[in-house]
């Protein structure tokens, strides 16, 4: 490897002076042309990888707390000690390496072999999980990663492998991230893992009385163990037009393909419905492949019932910087093959047009089995539905509020789906351990990435510094005295030291 290759830093097995270590302040170096920080934390020095094992971020610009370390980009969380996973969306551990510290130098050895996990409390004999999405794949590899050894049967409704969702609105449908990257697993992993992943097989039936989970394809699958994680299905306008070969939804990658392939082959006059999270992102990734993109939507002001009236009025600044049109305080009333009509009578010119007005609770298989529904696959704090043996997890889980302010909440965001997915997995193998994770998102809007930690649904006060528009800004949301959440723009550690903040409230709290 040539020298101008190597990550910056030094040479760590080279040593570098005890004196250089800051607590708390992670040295970054490389061992062999790998990133690897230097950590310490009191008497202690650890030596972990230094790129994050969800989207590659710079762990050593991360915040380092309480024995973890925290991605500045995603909010993923690692253990210091060991580079376990302690939060999502990361995917994998950190490699470790063994730290010699001799006459004031600090050495890096030999790279730590993993060890394998504990016996689990119990073990269910075969695991079933009906949903291939964040809550699924998180499930099914935590379920190895926390030593159970039993069958594990991934029923996935679609074509392809668990993907990288947040992707297919951002990166990927903008033509600026390869197709390799929005596989959440290589191709060997699931059967190195025995997990039998199996495509093309929607759950359509739940047999609680003989424990078997039937799919749309004729297959029926035993279990001892089940986890419902069948997210949430995009709405459709019921408006004339709506099913229009030209009228796209996005949730799935078949979606999202489907949408390139129209815009590579000419459609370029694009309407979205909808100012939702999805409905300007997907805006956004449109502007930068060149469409023409107009936004129809009925509020006068997109995610202000999320954001606040300042940080969206500069999303909304944002996008038409971008060069995109924003019909607001406009309703859609039916779409034609080559426009969209509105309720005050304007007619935008769309060759291609994508629905993001949300989506509803995938629960029918619930409901169908007498499960307790309501707006979604009603469950306690340990996830666990109102029949033995079967728990749910992700968009289609509603769930005590870890905060105790909104009651029971469904939460449509990708880390919550994945952290739930993880503590079914340990709650399945005995370790009866409840919900308390805090809620994170990103969303992107061109160059503007927003992260939210928290969850609020109103708020009295919002809490303001710096300036959105300008990649400096933080607020937070606050109720009755509490941060219930925190929107930053360009502030990732503020952001990060928010999301411990509110992690040591929730622990304090039980």
């Amino acid at each position: 490897m040539n020298k101008d290759d190597l990550p910056p830093g030094p040479d760590l097995t080279q040593g570098v002076a005890a004196s250089e270590l800051t607590d708390g302040r992670p040295l970054l170096g490389h061992i062999g042309g790998q990133a690897v920080m230097l950590v310490r934390q009191g008497d202690a020095v650890h030596a972990l990888a230094a790129t994050c094992t969800h989207y590659g971020g710079p762990l050593a610009e991360g915040l380092v707390a309480d024995g973890t370390v925290r991605c500045p980009w995603h909010h993923a969380c690692f253990d210091l000690a060991g580079g376990a996973v302690r939060a999502p969306p990361a995917l994998a551990p950190l490699d470790c390496w063994d730290v010699n510290r001799e006459n004031g130098i600090v050495r890096v050895g030999a790279k730590r072999v993993p060890r394998a996990p504990p016996r689990p409390p119990r073990s269910p004999g075969s695991v079933v999980i009906a949903g291939g999405g964040a809550a699924g794949e998180a499930a099914a590899s935590a379920l190895r990663e926390f030593g159970f050894d039993g069958s594990i049967t991934l029923l996935a409704a679609d074509s392809a492998a668990p993907v990288d969702r947040p992707n297919l609105s951002k990166d990927y449908l903008a033509g600026k991230a390869p197709e390799d990257w929005l596989w959440l697993r290589a191709n060997d992993y699931w059967a190195q893992q025995r997990i039998d992943l199996r495509l093309h097989s929607r759950a359509t039936e739940l047999d609680l009385s003989r424990r078997r989970v039937g799919c749309a394809n004729g297959e029926s699958f035993a279990f001892d163990a089940l986890l419902l994680a069948t997210g949430a299905v995009p709405r459709r306008l019921d408006i004339p037009g709506a099913r229009l070969p030209h009228v796209y939804l996005l949730r799935s990658l078949h979606h999202c393909q489907a949408i390139i392939e129209a815009v590579q082959a000419g459609a370029k006059k694009v309407a979205v419905i909808g100012a939702s999270f999805i409905g300007l992102e997907v805006a956004a990734a449109l502007r930068e492949r060149g469409a023409q993109v107009q936004v129809i939507a009925p509020e006068s002001a997109p995610l202000a019932r999320v954001f606040g009236p300042r940080l969206a009025a500069a999303v909304a600044a944002k996008h038409r910087d971008m060069g995109t049109h924003l019909h607001l305080g406009c309703k859609p009333v039916a779409i034609h093959a080559d426009t969209v009509e509105l309720d005050d009578g304007t007619r935008v010119p769309a060759d291609l047009v994508v629905m993001g007005v949300g989506v509803q609770p995938a629960d029918e298989l619930a409901r169908e089995a007498a499960l307790v529904v309501d707006r979604g696959i009603v469950v306690d704090a340990r996830l666990r539905t109102s029949a033995p043996g079967v728990w749910a997890a992700g968009d289609v889980a509603r769930f005590p509020d870890p905060f105790g302010v909104a009651g029971a909440v469904r939460i449509e965001h990708w880390a919550v789906a994945q952290a739930q997915g993880r503590l079914v997995a340990r709650n399945m193998l005995g370790f009866d351990e409840a919900y308390q994770q805090v809620p994170f998102f990103w969303s992107q809007h061109g160059d503007m990435t927003v992260s939210y930690v928290g969850h609020a649904e109103s708020w009295d006060t919002l809490d303001e510094s710096g300036d959105p528009q300008r990649g400096d800004y933080l607020c937070r949301f606050i109720a009755g005295g509490r941060v219930l959440a925190v929107a930053s723009v360009g502030r990732d550690l503020d952001g990060l030291r928010e999301e411990l903040a509110m992690e040591k409230q929730l622990a304090a709290a039980v």
